[in-house]
Formats: C-alpha cells, structure tokens, sequence
C-alpha cells in the first residue's frame, strides 16, 4: 500500500477566524493566513522578504473545533488543496484562490502547548472498554508481511 499524500500549507493565523455557515447550513471558518518569505544570502544570513497573505476555509465539525482553539496570531499547520475562488469586492468581480484544510494544527516548532490525550465524544465509550495500551515505537507491526526497518 503506497503512502497518501496531500498539499499541505504553513503559516500564521493573520485575522480573526471566522466562523459562519455555508449557503448549504454546513459550518464554515475562514480566516486570512500569512506566509513570511526569506532569501538566503551567499554568506549563509537570511533576508526577510514581504509577508504573503493568502485565504483558508475549512469545514464541518472539524470547522468548529478548529474555530475553538484558533486565534489571530496562531502558527499552524494544513492538509488539505487548493482552489480558484471568485467573488465581489467594491462592484469588482476579484479572482483569487483559497486553500480548503481537511486537518489543520498548531505548528509544533513555534507554539508551545499541552497534549490532552483523553478520548473524545464517542471514543470514550470504546475506550472505557479497551484494555490502556502505551505507545511502544519498538513493538513490532501486527502485519507479518510488513517491510523490516532494519531494527
């Protein structure tokens, strides 16, 4: 089985996300993002060129809980694409592009924070009946034909 992929972006949360619903009644949150650039120089210093700012849109369930843990400023992570978008600005019909995330985080080398690993929701259920099992990196895959990773 082949590893799945997508596009993914970084950046910074450069206004107030915005949660609204979308003409279908689905939730939607929408925020500009930043992306500060830099050029390396021949004696290895960076210079900061200018600050791109781009549009993320996100959806669902996962729109809310993004929504709630998200502010202006935020350093983050998105999987997700990227799509043409249209739409009116002062009588002006404006081509642009918005990146739509399916999974969205904090970037985890610029943001501190704590991990909560308690099971959400309907996890928990599931999990009150499962024995508690410690992540081993060690522990060999349950598939026999898995590929050796020379351990």
């Amino acid at each position: 089985m082949s590893i799945h992929t997508q596009e993914s972006v970084s950046g910074f949360v450069a206004s107030e996300p915005q949660l609204t619903n979308s003409t279908s009644g689905n939730p939607r949150l929408y925020f500009r993002f930043g992306q500060e650039h830099f050029r390396r120089e021949e004696d290895g210093t960076f210079t900061q060129l200018e600050t791109s700012y781009h549009h993320l849109v996100m959806f669902g369930r996962s729109a809310e809980r993004t929504s709630a843990k998200f502010a202006k400023g935020d350093n983050f992570l998105a999987e997700g694409y990227q799509r043409p978008v249209s739409y009116e600005r002062e009588g002006q019909t404006v081509e642009s592009e918005e990146f739509v995330a399916k999974r969205i985080g904090h970037d985890t080398a610029r943001t501190r924070y704590d991990v909560d690993r308690s099971p959400r929701g309907a996890d928990r259920i599931r999990a009150a009946s499962e024995p508690s099992r410690a992540f081993d990196p060690r522990a060999q895959p349950a598939v026999s034909n898995a590929p050796s990773l020379g351990r």
